[in-house]
């Protein structure tokens, strides 16, 4: 067991090596702003390389190409070690804060979940605001394949991580030669969609402190805000609009916006089955839930519903978890429909969570098909999706996923049920957190006080 560990560990320190360079951005803004925190952050900068440099040399001797297995317990190290080097910084800035909710604010970021035990969050220092924030950022393509960039220069290579990290069906094929050009081009789009959704939130009016941070958290779908009050802060149908287009462009394949600038062409959405799924089905259910909600009475005219609607609705059907209104308050309906939104929604190799809408497109066409088959019992008709035909094992192994996730869903919520809350909050809480979306309902629901 021990010689399987090590080189695991090699790897997991360098990586851990490469995301103390991460703690740059706050250490900048904290010089920018003044807000005392710079020390504090250069000490968790020191103690994050600290600890990867003693893991990287430790298992030096043992290093060897990593095998598929160690792929994943690679990534499930990563992720539970990096939230834990990142709550450093926030328990040295946060007075009286327990290193459990440190680590849950650090994984709710790296996940991009949103979810969020801080109140004040406006009264935070600058620095630790784009720290959170970064972290989503980071979570959003996914730390693993930003890792896979950088293998290569220590010497191991990539493939098992990005197999590892990868979802859909498309997860083996590649947009370059190499696994590690194929992360850059990833990331490089990321950051470039990035900057654009940062000018475009500074030019209707956030600061550049707030555009930064809620750029971020809408392109990883993250949903963490400069404010208890979410983007309801800002009151703002032009901030709403904005962040609507950016999130529906985070909810994308990025291959496919890789594709779209490499071509310079729009039609490679058009080809793309999921991604026009993922816009009619925001589409249409905005359109109808806008209709509810202003026959519902809920405001005073069908303009104010749509806005709010739209919002609220492509937040959460994203996974990203911004609020601007007290869904809550509304019927019933529409609230469930966007959490249920949150499940299938977003495309494979997007930065959103749930079971993904190509998983969801698979299901409904195997779903089709057996009722054909029951019509007619000798008839062969290959599952499609697009002009694209599914191989067998695949819409096995999808039908397997979403088993295992509605079994996890199920049994996650009775035991919220039997810890005293209510059925509502308990499933809408899991679901939002499965998702990766943030809030639920109920005793889950205020933006100002997220749960778990």
């Amino acid at each position: 067991m021990t010689s399987r560990i090590w080189p695991v560990l090699h790897v997991l320190g360098g990586m851990l090596m490469f995301f103390s360079l991460t703690y740059l951005m706050p250490i900048v803004a904290g010089v920018v702003y003044n807000d005392g925190t710079g020390i504090d952050f250069v000490l968790a900068m020191a103690i994050a390389f600290a600890f990867g440099a003693i893991l990287h040399v430790l298992g030096r001797s043992k290093k060897r190409e990593l095998k598929p297995r160690d792929g994943f317990i690679l990534v499930t190290l990563a992720w539970i070690l990096m939230a834990c080097i990142a709550t450093v910084p926030l328990m040295f800035v946060i007075d009286d804060l327990s290193f459990t909710d440190a680590f849950f604010e650090t994984m709710s970021g790296l996940t991009t979940t949103g979810a969020t035990v801080l109140t004040g969050l406006e009264k935070l220092p600058p620095a630790i605001n784009i720290w959170r924030h970064e972290l989503n950022w980071l979570g959003g393509m996914g730390i693993i394949v930003l890792a896979v960039a950088i293998l290569p220069l220590l010497g191991v290579g990539g493939m098992q991580l990005y197999k590892a990290e990868a979802t859909g069906i498309n997860k083996d094929s590649k947009l370059t030669a190499r696994i590690a050009d194929t992360a850059k081009v990833l990331w490089l789009v990321y950051l470039f969609i990035t900057l654009a959704c940062i000018a475009a939130l500074k030019l209707v009016g956030m600061s550049w402190l707030d555009a930064v941070c809620h750029a971020f958290a809408a392109m990883s779908l993250g949903g963490f805000s400069t404010y208890d009050a979410s983007v309801g802060q800002f009151d703002s149908p032009m901030i709403e609009a904005v962040l609507i287009v950016f999130m529906t462009i985070a909810a994308i394949n990025f291959a496919s916006h890789f594709l779209a600038w490499h071509k310079r062409s729009l039609a490679v959405y058009w080809h793309d089955t999921e991604a026009k799924a993922v816009v009619a089905v925001l589409a249409s259910s905005t359109l109808v839930c806008a209709i509810y909600i202003s026959v519902s009475g809920v405001y005073p005219d069908f303009m104010t519903s749509l806005r709010h609607v739209a919002f609220n609705l492509v937040s959460i059907a994203t996974d990203c978890g911004f609020a601007s209104q007290d869904y809550d308050k509304w019927p019933i309906f529409v609230p469930l429909w966007m959490l249920f939104l949150s499940c299938i929604t977003v495309s494979s190799g997007s930065t959103g969570g749930g079971i993904k809408m190509i998983r969801t497109l698979i299901l409904a066409q195997q779903g089709l098909l057996e009722l054909k088959r029951l019509v007619h019992p000798r008839i062969v008709a290959p599952l499609r999706i697009g002009d694209k035909a599914i191989p067998a094992p695949i819409a096995g192994a999808v039908l397997g996923f979403i088993f295992l996730y509605i079994l996890a869903a199920g049994e996650l919520t009775f035991f919220l049920v039997a810890s005293g809350l209510d059925f509502t909050s308990s499933i809408t809480a899991i679901i939002a957190c499965i998702n990766n979306a943030g809030p639920g309902l109920n005793q889950c629901s205020q933006p100002s006080t997220q749960y778990a």
